[in-house]
C-alpha cells in the first residue's frame, strides 16, 4: 500500500535500462553496424517529426502523476531533500535517455525505428539479452504505474460517494506502515487496471505510435499546459503582467505542439506497421555486398522513422 515498497523494483528495473544502454554504445564502438548505409536523409536535422518526437521526451519524462505519491513515501520529507531527489533523478534521466539516442542514431541513422531494439539483428545474441532486459525492466516499471492509477481510480470514487475533499497525510513515515490486508475495492480496483491494460495492449504491434499518442494527449498536457493555467489561475497579478507570461508562453507551446502532433499522427495511426522484421543489412547477402540502399527500402517497415 505505500509505494516505497516498490523501491527495490524500481532499481533492479533502472539496471536493466543500464545494461541495455551499455550494450548499444558498445555495438556502436565496435562496428559492428558499420555496414547500414548512409543515406541523404541520414544527417538531416529535422522536419516533421519533430513534433511528435517532442511528445515522446514528454511521455519519457513525465513524473508528475506520481508526485505526491513519492513525497509521501520519503522518510523526513523536507522541500531541500525534495529538490535534491528530483534533481538527481530528472538529471540522471536525461543523461541515459541523450545517450540512448545519440549512440542509437550513430548506429542506425535514417533507418532508427520508433522502438530501437527493433533495428538490432535476430541473430545479435546481446541485443536479444537486452531486449529480454527491456521486458523484465517494463514488468517491474508497470507495479509503479498501476499503483498511482489506482491511488487516482480509488481517491476519484471516494470523493465521488463522500463528497469530500480526499488529502494525504504527508507526515506518515513509511518505515511504521504495518500494511496489513488488503481491502476488496484495492483488489478489485487493481485487477481491473491490469486487466484493461492486458486486453488493450495486444493491439497494436507499435511502440513507437503509442509513445507518441500518450506524448501528445497526456504528458504534454501534463507537463505544459496544466501547470501553467495552475499558475495563471492562482497568481494574484494580471492576466497580462509580466510575472504570467512565461506561463502563458508554456501553455501556448503546449497547446500548439499538442494540437500540430495529433494531427500529424491521426492519418498514420492506424497504418501498417509490423515488427519483428529482418532488416536488410542483417541478411548474409546484404551484409557480404556491404549492404545497399534499395536493398534497405524494400526490407524496411512502415513505422521506421528518420527523426533525430
Amino acid at each position: 500500500k505505500n509505494v516505497s515498497r516498490l523501491a527495490k523494483a524500481s532499481f533492479l528495473s533502472l539496471a536493466c535500462v543500464v545494461i541495455i544502454l551499455v550494450a548499444i554504445v558498445y555495438k556502436l564502438l565496435a562496428g559492428d553496424y558499420d555496414v547500414v548505409p548512409n543515406t541523404p536523409e541520414s544527417w538531416r536535422f529535422a522536419h516533421s517529426d519533430l513534433i511528435p518526437a517532442v511528445g515522446i521526451m514528454a511521455f519519457a519524462f513525465m513524473c508528475h502523476h506520481n508526485t505526491f505519491l513519492v513525497y509521501q513515501s520519503m522518510r523526513n520529507a523536507t522541500m531541500e531533500r525534495w529538490e535534491k531527489v528530483t534533481h538527481l533523478s530528472v538529471g540522471f534521466a536525461w543523461l541515459v535517455a541523450a545517450c540512448f539516442g545519440i549512440a542509437g542514431y550513430c548506429t542506425f541513422r535514417a533507418l532508427s525505428q520508433g522502438d530501437l531494439l527493433e533495428n538490432y539483428c535476430w541473430d545479435d545474441d546481446l541485443m536479444n539479452f537486452s531486449r529480454v532486459l527491456f521486458s523484465v525492466s517494463i514488468l517491474l516499471t508497470f507495479p509503479i504505474e498501476c499503483f498511482v492509477s489506482r491511488e487516482i481510480v480509488r481517491t476519484q470514487i471516494k470523493r465521488f460517494y463522500s463528497q469530500e475533499v480526499v488529502e494525504y497525510d504527508t507526515d506518515k513515515d513509511p518505515s511504521h506502515a504495518t500494511g496489513g490486508e488488503e481491502d476488496e475495492k484495492a483488489v478489485t480496483t487493481t485487477l481491473v487496471i491490469v486487466f484493461a491494460a492486458f486486453i488493450i495492449s495486444p493491439y497494436t504491434e507499435c511502440l513507437g505510435p503509442v509513445l507518441e499518442l500518450n506524448g501528445l494527449l497526456a504528458a504534454i498536457p501534463l507537463a505544459y499546459i496544466l501547470p501553467g493555467l495552475a499558475y495563471i489561475q492562482l497568481s494574484p497579478h494580471s492576466l497580462f503582467s509580466q510575472e504570467k507570461l512565461p506561463a502563458a508562453g508554456l501553455v501556448v507551446f503546449g497547446t500548439i505542439v499538442t494540437i500540430c502532433g495529433a494531427a500529424l499522427l491521426m492519418p498514420n495511426l492506424m497504418g501498417d506497421c509490423r515488427t519483428g522484421i529482418i532488416m536488410g543489412y542483417c541478411r548474409d547477402d546484404e551484409l557480404s555486398l556491404n549492404g545497399t540502399a534499395s536493398a534497405l527500402v524494400t526490407t524496411t517497415p512502415a513505422c521506421v522513422t528518420d527523426r533525430v
